[in-house]
Parts: structure tokens; C-alpha cells; sequence
């Protein structure tokens, strides 16, 4: 609950500062002010769980992960300061929404009651909404913004169908008597289908094939920042969020429900690798590449009471991984019209430093031993085969091969083609973030006990 009321103090702070004329101290403090929240959730880490009238629940998963997105908000603030920097006069507007938007990813995972769950998700997805149609003047990014806001209150009516349905088996909204309810032996039909709807609506929020097809074109419409916070922070919220769901309502998973979770997760790994194949357009390659990465997050379901620490871990990886990736394409494709893989023709002559961050990044998400992703998919491959499900991981690794594919496409593209133009300028904070990032992910790579065994 601290966490919360110091995030929401410090975007009203962002905007204080627009009306006192401080645009220049925004970010600055504002990261300052994340680092101050992070140092406050991680002190929260041993304490025992405390429960604010069950609304909001502070255990180790909490403060695990929110953690983990207070540390990627203070990446993404921080590459606001190149990003919107002919954009002064709504800078404060952008920071704040983005700090709102952490506050709605903390509410996801902190939850003790179905309303405080569905609180939090609107006020991410309201903040991703405004992002994603945040370039007015841009055709592609008013479509994005309003595909987004179809798609995903379609996802929020059916998740808010569910919690109905739910609350209609159960008599309750509040978790802990949800899943003390749940053991007995004569359960309402209601409540697995509610279970099923608030799943659905989940998979929608971490674009899990079927339910996958806005991805593309938001990713690629939406400004380069913003479908990095899609790509990277809100990706894992959802997923977190679906996770302790199923979990803290002691859900039955029985076989029928893995075998859905079986099947989404093979086909979300095989559409998005076989889709971004074909991609020349690099958001739209990540787009299907985070559909791919979903799929490998969903494995984690199919052994739910031992896997937290190893999704807490997947979603470290590929989100760090991520961020590297993204604040190279923010600094190679600004003030291009796309994102075309032409744009980053010859990048390893004309800044080879960047380039080698960008091919670390993509090296961790096809799964190449020294980088975290590789130790996040062992570490998920072993847990899904001791579950007995020795199909997906054959799968998996197929679908880590195939990823390889459009990973060294672009890796080639860097390094084997002439360049198209110099670029000037060395912006600080776009390499630091992307350099800390990249830095980050090795370190966790070659020290993976230092997340595994938070959770364990």
C-alpha cells in the first residue's frame, strides 16, 4: 500500500512541475523519486504479509514483482528525456501517465480483492490507450490507439464477466475466501466459468495466439516508446497478474485446462515465430516475437505451485532484453518515417557500441548461452518436463531454433550491408539505459540464484 501511495504522489508531483514551469527537473526527479519507491517496495520484501482489509496483499510475490516494473519504468522515464524532446510542453503528461500506468501494474499483482484486480488493470490499460494514440498527427498511431481501445475493452467487459461470475458462485469479490471456498466438494458451475472468462480476457492482455491480432499493428503504429512499454512492462504485468490469479483462487487446473494452456502455449510460440519470419517492419517483428514469448511464459501454468520464481525470472529476461532492443531502434529509427530493417543497414561500422547491444539483446531472446534468456528457458524446459509435459518443451525448442531465423536477419542486416547514412549525436541516456539493460541481463544470465531463489 506504501508503494502505491508514493507512486500516485509522485505523478501528481509530474504534474505540479508542468504548472510551476519545472519541465527540466521532470525526469530527473522523477527517477529519482522511482528509485526511492523501489528502495521502499524492496523493504517490504521480509516483512509479513500485510492485508489492508484483503483489498491490497503485500507478499514476496508482490514486492518481487513489483519491483521488477519500477526498475522498467525508471528505463522507460528515463529514454522519455531523447524521445520527447520536441515535445517539452506535454513532457509532464507523458511522464505521469507512465507513472499512473506503474501504479495500475503494482494494483495487478498486489491484489486481495477481484475489484482492486480490475481496478488495476484499467488504469494500465487506460494509460496505454492514451500512449498508444499519443502522435495525433499520425495516421498509423490514431488506428493503433483505436484498435487498442476496441481490443482491449472487449477483454476487459469479458474479464469483468467473469469476475461476475465469480462473485455470482462465491457470494464474495474478496480472494482468500474465494479460495477457501474453492476446496470444497459442491462448486457452482459458475465458477470454472468464470475462471475460464477472466482467463480469456487475460490472454487478450498478453497477446496469447488466438487472441494475438490487434498485436501488430498497435505495435507498429504506436509511437517507438510506447510499444516498448507495451512490448516489455505491460506484457509482463498481464502475465504476473494471470499467474496469481489461477493461483490465489486455487483455480482447478485439472487436465482439460492444461491441455488448453498446452495448446495455446505451442501455438502462440509457433504462429509468432513463423509470422515474424516474414516481418520487415522490426516493431512488427518484436510484436510477433512477444506473441512467441507469451507462449513461453504460459508454460509456467502448467506447474503452478512450484513456477513462480521461474516465470519471475523469464519475465526479468526478456524484458530487459527487450528494453536493450528498444532503445536502439528509438535511436536508430528517430526522425524516420518506419522502422524498416534498412534503417539499420551497417549500424555495426557506424556505431558498432549499439550494435552490439542490440545483437545482445536479440542473442537473449533466441535463447544463446551467457545472456539470461537462455538460463530462463533451461530453467522453464526442466520445470515443464518434471510436469510431464515432454511435448512442449520439444516444441519450445524447435521454436527457439526457428527464432534464430529472423533474430540473425537483423543481426546480418547490421553487420553485413553498407551503411545508408551516418548518424550524429550521442545521446547519454539512450546508452546508458541501453548498456545498464543489456548489462543487467547478463549478470542475472551468469548469477541466475539472485532472482530464482526470491520466490522459491
Amino acid at each position: 500500500m506504501n508503494t502505491l501511495i508514493a507512486i500516485i504522489g509522485l505523478g501528481v508531483l509530474c504534474l505540479l512541475f508542468e504548472i510551476l514551469d519545472f519541465r527540466k527537473a521532470i525526469i530527473p526527479i522523477t527517477i529519482i523519486g522511482l528509485l526511492g519507491v523501489l528502495g521502499l517496495t524492496i523493504s517490504e520484501y521480509n516483512a509479513p504479509n500485510s492485508y489492508y482489509n484483503n483489498m491490497i496483499v503485500v507478499n514476496k510475490f508482490s514486492v518481487c514483482f513489483s519491483s521488477l516494473f519500477i526498475v522498467l519504468t525508471i528505463f522507460l522515464v528515463a529514454l522519455s528525456h531523447n524521445f520527447y524532446e520536441n515535445h517539452q510542453s506535454k513532457l509532464s503528461d507523458f511522464i505521469a501517465i507512465k507513472i499512473f500506468l506503474l501504479c495500475g501494474a503494482v494494483a495487478m499483482v498486489s491484489f486481495g480483492n477481484l475489484a482492486m484486480f480490475f481496478l488495476g488493470i484499467e488504469v494500465l490499460s487506460i494509460s496505454l490507450y492514451i500512449l498508444a494514440a499519443s502522435n495525433r498527427m499520425n495516421l498509423k498511431s490514431n488506428e493503433a490507439g483505436m484498435k487498442y481501445f476496441l481490443m482491449g475493452s472487449f477483454a476487459s467487459g469479458i474479464i469483468l464477466f467473469g469476475i461476475c461470475m465469480i462473485y455470482g458462485a462465491m457470494g464474495t469479490f474478496d480472494i482468500a475466501e474465494i479460495s477457501e471456498m474453492s476446496q470444497s466438494a459442491e462448486l457452482p458451475i459458475w465458477f470454472p466459468i468464470g475462471i475460464v472468462l477472466v482467463t480469456i480476457g487475460m490472454f487478450f492482455k498478453v497477446a496469447a495466439v488466438p487472441f494475438h491480432f490487434w498485436a501488430p499493428d498497435v505495435y507498429e503504429g504506436s509511437p517507438a516508446l510506447t510499444t516498448a512499454t507495451m512490448s516489455t512492462l505491460a506484457k509482463v504485468v498481464a502475465m504476473a497478474t494471470l499467474y496469481k490469479l489461477l493461483s490465489a483462487m486455487n483455480a482447478d487446473i485439472n487436465y482439460g485446462f492444461q491441455m488448453v494452456i498446452v495448446v495455446i502455449s505451442i501455438a502462440s510460440m509457433t504462429v509468432g515465430n513463423i509470422m515474424a519470419l516474414k516481418q520487415a517492419n522490426v516493431k512488427r517483428m518484436l510484436a510477433f516475437s512477444g506473441v512467441s514469448h507469451a507462449g513461453f511464459m504460459l508454460m509456467t501454468l502448467l506447474s503452478i505451485t512450484t513456477s513462480a520464481g521461474s516465470l519471475l525470472y523469464y519475465a526479468t529476461a526478456y524484458s530487459l532484453a527487450g528494453i536493450a532492443a528498444f532503445s536502439v531502434i528509438l535511436y536508430v529509427c528517430k526522425n524516420q518515417n518506419n522502422e524498416d530493417i534498412t534503417n539499420f543497414h551497417g549500424l555495426g561500422k557506424t556505431n558498432p557500441l549499439l550494435a552490439a547491444v542490440l545483437t545482445g539483446a536479440l542473442l537473449s531472446m533466441a535463447g544463446i548461452p551467457i545472456f539470461a534468456g537462455f538460463f530462463a528457458k533451461l530453467v522453464l524446459f526442466s520445470q515443464t518436463i518434471q510436469a510431464g509435459y515432454l511435448v512442449v518443451v520439444i516444441a519450445a525448442v524447435i521454436n527457439s531454433i526457428i527464432s534464430v531465423g529472423y533474430y540473425f536477419k537483423l543481426i546480418l542486416a547490421m553487420y553485413g550491408k553498407e551503411p545508408n547514412e551516418t548518424r550524429t549525436g550521442k545521446p547519454f541516456l539512450i546508452y546508458a539505459v541501453a548498456i545498464v539493460a543489456l548489462v543487467l541481463n547478463v549478470i542475472i544470465g551468469l548469477f541466475p540464484s539472485v532472482i530464482l531463489d526470491l520466490l522459491a
